[in-house]
């Protein structure tokens, strides 16, 4: 199944290279064994874009004097040898924090800066990031790098408002009940105004199984992608794929490589070779 025109270029990528699908390396590939303990690193991405990802998810949270940082927890305690939340404490006290006793917690900025070629796929995880997100994609013109969603609707509102709907948004819970539930896409897509550039979903919920093959079907009828989270298991990778989804995120980046080279719809040599130039 070919992945639809979204009108989007950071979606449109992938028809230039037919049937293959966009390959996310979460948080930088989180649970590979070579970078395991290193999550939303620099370490962790530069590992991902030597694989050949330039497709990279992170999550942001924003300092106290208002820096954007690349961390997917509200508080420092999981993952660094320093403790306290990160709304409370300057970018300089973060700063002194290690992720796995080693690596500094990066900004946004860094990432984007470090990684010319990749695109970020990026969880506002807090209130706070929303208008420091908005203003780092008008200071860094970085609209068609970026794809943006939150578990909370109302912070993808708002980004959707301060940024004009200049930048690909995923779908809301409710934007994908509606996509999940109305007989359309098309239907869904009125509903929901259009705002919605992609539906990034779990394969399951308890019981429930979200990325059937219907809701591809009625997002691909709408123009939107569907992206699964996050896929660590080859044959689950494989179903997946075979509904004709167009993304899969994960924190095995060698697995999903490998079952994507081994179908035919690894997205190409060429890109690799250019990440491979722009590793720290």
């Amino acid at each position: 199944m070919t992945a639809p025109r979204t009108g989007w270029a950071y979606l449109d990528e992938v028809l230039a290279t037919p049937g293959s699908v966009l390959a996310f390396a979460h948080r930088g590939g989180a649970y590979h064994p070579d970078i395991e303990g290193l999550e939303n690193t620099r370490a962790a991405f530069a590992h991902a874009v030597g694989l050949g990802y330039d497709y990279l998810e992170t999550d942001v949270h924003v300092t106290a004097d208002g820096v954007l940082l690349a961390f997917h927890d509200a508080v420092l305690d999981r993952v660094t040898d320093l403790r306290g939340a990160i709304a409370d404490l300057t970018y300089a006290e973060v700063r002194r924090a290690h992720v796995g006793g080693r690596e500094e917690v990066p900004t946004l900025a860094e990432l984007v800066t470090a990684f010319p070629h990749a695109r970020f796929n990026v969880d506002l995880k807090s209130d706070g990031a929303v208008d420091a997100l908005a203003r780092f994609v008008e200071d860094h013109r970085a609209h068609d790098r970026l794809l943006v969603g939150s578990f909370v609707q109302s912070r993808v509102r708002r980004f959707r408002t301060l940024t004009a709907g200049r930048v690909p948004t995923a779908a809301t819970p409710a934007e994908i009940v509606a996509f999940r539930l109305l007989p359309s896409g098309r239907l869904a897509d009125l509903v929901t105004r259009r705002r919605v550039a992609a539906l990034q979903v779990p394969h399951r919920r308890a019981r429930w199984v979200i990325a059937t093959p219907g809701l591809v079907r009625r997002a691909h009828r709408a123009g939107k992608h569907v992206h699964v989270w996050t896929i660590d298991a080859p044959e689950e990778m494989e179903l997946l794929l075979d509904r004709g989804v167009d993304g899969l995120m994960t924190d095995r980046t060698d697995l999903l490589r490998d079952v994507l080279v081994r179908r035919g719809q690894w997205r190409g040599q060429e890109q690799q070779r250019g990440q491979r130039r722009e590793q720290p």
